[in-house]
């Protein structure tokens, strides 16, 4: 794995027995020896800390940074408060989505955390799209991801004063001596922190996590059955450059102020396809949760298909859902064959097995809305 690129916690990976695998140009940790299965019901038990050191972290200023991002971006920028931060899409001329991103105000600039497999092409399309008057700059940091019921508690020894963040907020504080940046929301769907970190302070820091009884290391297997379990999507399968926000089921993620009668109206790439097909509803698919019988997992790129044999769309992630005991998938199937409770069956190995349309997330999200 030597032309790898490694993040600061490469050597603690290792040293914990972490089974390295390339992930977006990056040697990471699939699991430890604890397991996958039981990593994530510690999750959703007590507290896991994830690396997520390979995403890109990104701060952009100039003038008024937030109109500007408003060019590449669905999501309202403008109207996010200080210490805030916000879920949004990179779009295309077509309305697919480039990117799916966090966007946080810091008051000073905008601090954005992009997806480690696109960050190579989004930071160029921000500085082209931005201009000559703002500086995106590439931050050189660790970021971890505390996550848990727990993870308040175990945040509380170290950094009493971000445990008074709530869901989507976010600042600067100290921890363990050195300036972090910490947000509060969860890609697992339970409570938990981000934190970004120097990189020469990343590695202290997550040891010392480590020292807290409530704290298990936890790799990219786990995080994946976990967000899947939320509902959540995942760049390159879930979503990507062929399918728009409406599709994907992400309306919410378009600001109320850029849709048709807002008062900064469209003004992002795509926004044409995009509003329109927030009116008039006329898209073809849809992106839906899928609940299995069974134990026998359905995995990405399993065919759908409807109970009279027609083909109605593909899984885009799947996997066995250990807190809800069923196999769970998320999926594109015609708008048509989309309704909540219905039962459409997907080809795996040449059987088809039963698969019912449900509401997402499979799990009930424990966010700290305060």
């Amino acid at each position: 794995m030597n032309e790898l690129s490694r993040t600061p916690l490469h050597d603690l990976h290792v040293e914990l027995g972490g089974k390295m695998v390339e992930f977006a140009g990056y040697s990471m940790p699939v699991q430890y020896p604890l397991g996958v299965k039981k990593e994530h019901e510690h999750t959703r038990a007590a507290c896991g800390l994830f690396d997520v050191s390979h995403m890109g972290q990104v701060m952009i200023s100039g003038p008024n940074p937030a109109e500007a991002l408003e060019t590449l971006v669905c999501a309202d920028i403008v109207g996010l408060p200080v210490g805030m931060q916000r879920y949004a899409l990179f779009t295309n001329d077509e309305g697919g989505i480039i990117d799916d991103l966090m966007v946080a105000n810091t008051g000073e600039h905008l601090f954005l955390v992009v997806n480690a497999a696109c960050k190579a092409r989004d930071i160029p399309h921000l500085r082209m799209g931005l201009g000559a008057d703002y500086e995106v700059e590439e931050l050189d940091r660790g970021l971890l991801a505390l996550q848990g019921p727990k993870a308040a508690e175990v945040m509380a020894r170290l950094c009493p004063d971000a445990c008074e963040l709530t869901f989507m907020q976010q600042g600067a504080f100290s921890m363990e001596g050195a300036e972090v940046w910490i947000s509060r929301s969860g890609y697992t769907g339970e409570d938990g922190f981000e934190i970004s970190i120097p990189a020469n302070r990343t590695d202290a820091i997550a040891r010392r996590l480590l020292q807290e009884s409530e704290v298990e290391a936890i790799g990219l297997g786990a995080r994946d059955s976990l967000r899947l379990e939320a509902g959540l999507c995942l760049y390159g399968h879930d979503i990507d450059e062929s399918t728009t926000p409406v599709e994907a089921g992400l309306i919410w993620a378009i600001g109320k102020p850029r849709r048709r009668g807002g008062e900064r109206e469209a003004g992002f790439l795509g926004a044409d396809i995009i509003l329109h097909q927030v009116e008039a509803r006329d898209h073809r698919r849809k992106r839906v949760g899928l609940l299995g019988e069974g134990r026998a997992p359905v995995r990405e790129g399993a065919e759908l298909y409807s109970s009279d044999d027609r083909h109605i769309g593909v899984v885009t992630s799947g996997g066995f859902g250990p807190s809800v005991g069923k196999p769970v998938a998320l999926g594109y199937v015609n708008v048509d064959d989309a309704e909540i409770g219905s039962v459409i069956y997907a080809e795996v190995r040449g059987k088809r097995l039963a698969m019912t349309v449900s509401k997402t997330p499979f799990i009930t999200p424990d966010y700290h809305r305060g």
